[in-house]
């Protein structure tokens, strides 16, 4: 366990000195959290452990014991902060021998007490019954120091009672100024004194001789003159007289004092009475006092009574005592009955549990309350929870048309933890949730959501208490100091067995709370038989994705309070699991319904083209889904010891499809509007970005789009989400660590490449169609033939109406988007170069003049359109020209190049489009 507090530090200790077994005062900072914490006290290198009583935190009693050193520091050892430090010292002094009779602040050993009466001395040699001053002189103590006596005598001692005695240092000690003739006189008293212990009794026998000598001469005559008279069984013999004249004495004695001794044994035993009732009186007392404190709630007074009166009553055999105690013993009984009830009741405070838990302990109550305290408050919490539930349901199957109950979450006083909670949450809606959002949305909170809020508090408020009490419970602060010492061993037994049992209910706690938050928002995930239970809703709308991340922040948030009260995270395991899938289910939600916004925005197409030839929808799809990622990056944000949303294969195969169904049904979105009916198109608001210099005024306010207009604006749209949008949004999936990005970007592509080439093809079909129908009839128009006609003398009709439809073409595009006129006018030539160079190719014989009439024509379209030529057309120009034969003169060619240098500067005007910017649009 890491340590979490400073070291011990004491900074004083009271008093400073003095001798072992003194009782002294520890004072400091981080002295301990409690008694179990404190693991070492030494004082003078001596371990003081034992003796020690942890008062606060700044506060020890203690006792000193023997130590080699005379003086050192106070060190305390505990197990939150480790070794301490001191910045005083004790001093430890010699203690002075003491007499059976002596007054002594401290407890003396008694092991070899002397009792004079039997005259048995056991384990005490016989000097030590020598009076304090053996020598008889007076003493006059010395100045020399202690510590160089010491030295000078080591191993010795002064105490002429030790075994290891040394006469020179008890003289120096007690007679260094005595002179020599004292000490003569003072060895003539030592030996007189050892002479009479060494007489003993014999000398008082040899004393009082005669005096036995006398007694004995009386007892052998009386003696013998009971003998002479024993036999005799008359009425005159010496021991009847005798045993007359004692009666006699005796009776007389009773008549004379029989009402005088009557009195007073009466007054003796009244007496009696009354000393012991009135020194017994807190016995008998006692049942009616315990009664009125009861009824005071002063369970304090009603303890130490009973406990004093279990000492000097608990064992007596005294009749009246063993009545007044057993009326003790049953309302003791009553009151335990009584506080067991209040500890049970709920709800509770923990003060108050801790309180009654103390009270049980220190009466010794049967079982164990703390742990049945425990249970019960197990089954409070499950029981609140499951009614939270219920109220919720019947509340919304009672009031279907409300979004919520009626929640006042101003007045809610709620935990700390929870005061957290409520600012981050609000603080994660602003960023989550849509804007524009006001404090109305607290009145429109859903059923489920309220509910979750409403259920993580209630266990918030709840467990911390549970689980303070349980480790109280552990480190036995529950208890006071003498119900401690007395169950400390029965009571470890009993939490080494309970602690599988407690695990159980924190698990038991957390599976019901994770379970009841499943059965409201993702009911799928609980089995059958537990919906029961934990479901019930019967809700068939989902919630949204911005309530989901709203509930996930408030169960994170709910985790990390449970985190700090350091319950193991095996217990909270359930929890993780569960935010993990409410993430999943978030990012799915999300997903779905930024599907559903797209597939809406072809509704919001109000074909406003830009210069670019853009509408704003690339930009509404790019910025819908760019929202939809943005609400997720809280969700998507890994807290500490949560897993990835990702980290399961079938999590990101189904966000993976997701993705792609997004990408395609804006595609779809773009395809419908592209195949659209005219007459489901309202164009009364359209209109074109004027400030383009390139659209020739060609497009006016009254201006309504055809079928090919809205074709070339969604082929610009396309093109710009394969050149840019997509990209972006790839960018943004990669950002926010989706996976399976290339998957989402090569089917999107392919799927946009596919419509935008199918629409191509449809547009081109639509232009170039028309103008490839009108070649042969304007070849042949008034019965025109190749083998018989006349000189050519410039570029026919046909051939100017087909650039002039071409040129049409060029200006619709150009006036859309300039980017896609290289691609369509591309496509336009080549499908007019294929049918001419099949129409050349079925001619059977060209004469002169029409060989030189059709390479005009020819060549005029092939120089005209110069720009635009792919290889596919310049291979159908190159096939036609080969079909003619070829010009014979040098005459026919001046005619040619005169003939189109006279058409190309006739139609320079319209030709200009063919020239201008080529090199940008070609670079397209």
């Amino acid at each position: 366990m890491s340590r979490s507090r400073q070291p011990p530090l004491v900074t004083g200790i009271s008093p400073n000195e003095g001798i072992p077994w003194t009782k002294v005062t520890i004072r400091g900072e981080n002295l301990g959290t409690g008694p179990t914490d404190l693991i070492g006290l030494t004082i003078c290198g001596h371990n003081c452990l034992l003796t020690a009583e942890w008062m606060s935190a700044s506060k020890i009693v203690c006792r000193v014991g023997q130590a080699k050193n005379d003086k050192g520091d106070i060190i305390v050892t505990t197990k939150s902060g480790g070794k301490g430090t001191s910045t005083v010292s004790f001093k430890l002094l010699k203690p002075e021998k003491i007499g059976i009779l002596d007054q002594s602040a401290v407890w003396v050993d008694e092991m070899n007490y002397y009792d004079m009466r039997t005259d048995r001395n056991k384990g005490i040699p016989p000097l030590s019954l020598r009076p304090a001053n053996p020598l008889g002189i007076e003493i006059e103590k010395s100045k020399f120091p202690q510590k160089d006596l010491e030295m000078l005598f080591h191993g010795m001692s002064a105490d002429f009672t030790s075994e290891n005695f040394s006469a020179a240092w008890y003289l120096i000690e007690n007679h260094s100024t005595t002179s020599f003739e004292q000490l003569k006189t003072a060895v003539t008293t030592l030996k007189r004194q050892a002479n009479k212990k060494s007489e003993g009794s014999l000398a008082y026998v040899k004393g009082g001789l005669s005096t036995f000598f006398e007694a004995q001469d009386a007892l052998s005559a009386i003696h013998q003159k009971l003998e002479a008279d024993g036999t005799e069984k008359v009425e005159g013999s010496m021991t009847q007289k005798l045993e007359n004249v004692l009666n006699r004495a005796s009776n007389t004695a009773d008549t004379l004092f029989q009402e005088v001794l009557g009195r007073k044994d009466k007054a003796d035993s009244t007496r009696n009475a009354l000393n012991v009732l009135q020194r017994f009186k807190f016995l008998f007392n006692l049942p009616l006092n315990i009664e009125r404190n009861i009824q005071k709630g002063d369970y304090d007074v009603v303890i130490n009574d009973y406990e004093k009166a279990k000492s000097l009553f608990g064992k007596t055999e005294v009749q009246v005592f063993k009545k007044y105690y057993a009326e003790v013993e049953t309302r003791i009984e009553a009151l335990r009955e009584l506080l067991l009830d209040k500890l049970l009741e709920t709800p509770s405070t923990l003060h108050d549990q801790k309180r009654y838990i103390r009270y049980l302990s220190d009466l010794h109550a049967p079982g164990d309350p703390a742990w049945q305290c425990i249970g019960a408050q197990h089954k409070w919490i499950l029981q609140l929870m499951h009614n939270c539930k219920e109220g919720y349901v019947k509340d919304l199957k009672g009031n279907p048309g409300l979004h919520s109950p009626m929640l006042d979450f101003d007045n809610d006083v709620r935990p700390s933890v929870l005061g957290h909670l409520s600012q981050t949450a609000s603080l994660k809606r602003g960023s989550s949730f849509q804007s524009g959002r006001d404090d109305t949305w607290r009145y429109k909170t859903p059923y489920r959501v309220a509910f979750v809020e409403k259920l993580t508090k209630l266990v918030l408020s709840q467990l911390p208490n549970f689980w303070k009490l349980w480790i109280s419970y552990v480190n036995g602060s529950l208890f006071s100091e003498t119900a401690e010492k007395s169950g400390q061993v029965e009571r470890s037994k009993n939490v080494r067995q309970r602690q599988n049992d407690f695990k159980k209910m924190i698990q038991e706690v957390m599976h019901s709370l994770v379970k009841l938050i499943r059965g409201a928002l993702l009911p799928l995930s609980i089995r059958e038989g537990e919906m029961r239970q934990y479901g019930g809703w019967e809700v068939k709308s989902e919630l949204s994705g911005q309530w989901l991340a709203h509930v996930i922040q408030t169960i994170r948030l709910t985790y990390e309070s449970l985190t700090a009260l350091e319950i193991p995270n095996d217990m909270l395991q359930t929890i993780q699991d569960l935010i993990l899938d409410l993430r999943v289910r978030c990012v799915m939600v999300t997903l779905q319904h930024t599907a559903e916004e797209i597939k809406r925005l072809a509704e919001k197409e109000d074909w406003i083209v830009d210069n670019e030839g853009l509408t704003s929808l690339p930009c509404q799809f790019e910025q819908c889904i760019v929202h939809s990622l943005q609400s997720l990056k809280v969700v998507l944000e890994c807290k500490p010891g949560e897993a990835s949303v990702f980290q399961q294969p079938k999590t990101q195969e189904e966000v993976c499809q997701l993705s792609i169904n997004i990408m395609q049904v804006f595609i779809y979105c773009l395809e419908q509007l592209s195949t659209k009916p005219d007459a489901d198109i309202d164009t009364t608001h359209l209109s074109v970005d004027v400030s383009s210099p390139d659209l020739f005024g060609s497009i006016h306010e009254d201006f309504s789009l055809t079928s090919e207009q809205r074709l070339l604006i969604v082929l610009s749209n396309c093109r710009h989400l394969e050149r840019r949008t997509f990209l972006n949004i790839t960018e943004h999936f990669e950002k926010h660590n989706f996976q399976g990005i290339e998957k989402i970007t090569q089917v999107s592509m392919a799927s946009l490449k596919e419509l935008d080439q199918r629409l191509f093809e449809n547009y081109i079909e639509l232009k170039a169609d028309p103008i490839v129908g009108s070649l042969e009839p304007g070849i042949y128009a008034g019965y025109f033939d190749w083998k018989d006609c006349l000189p050519p003398t410039g570029v026919r009709n046909y051939l100017k109406e087909a650039l002039v439809n071409i040129i049409a073409v060029h200006a619709e595009v150009f006036t859309i988007s300039k980017e896609l006129v290289p691609r369509v006018l591309s496509k336009v030539v080549e499908a007019v170069s294929e049918e001419l160079s099949r129409l050349m190719q079925c001619v059977s014989s060209f004469s002169k003049n029409g060989a030189l009439q059709a390479r005009l024509e020819i060549c005029a379209l092939r120089d005209t359109v110069a720009i635009y030529l792919t290889t596919e057309s310049k291979s159908s120009f190159k096939q036609a020209l080969e079909a003619l034969p070829q010009l014979a003169s040098g005459a026919d060619k001046k005619l040619l190049e005169e003939l189109l240098n006279k058409f190309k500067s006739s139609m320079h005007l319209q030709l200009t489009c063919f020239q201008a910017t080529s090199s940008t649009m070609m670079k397209t």
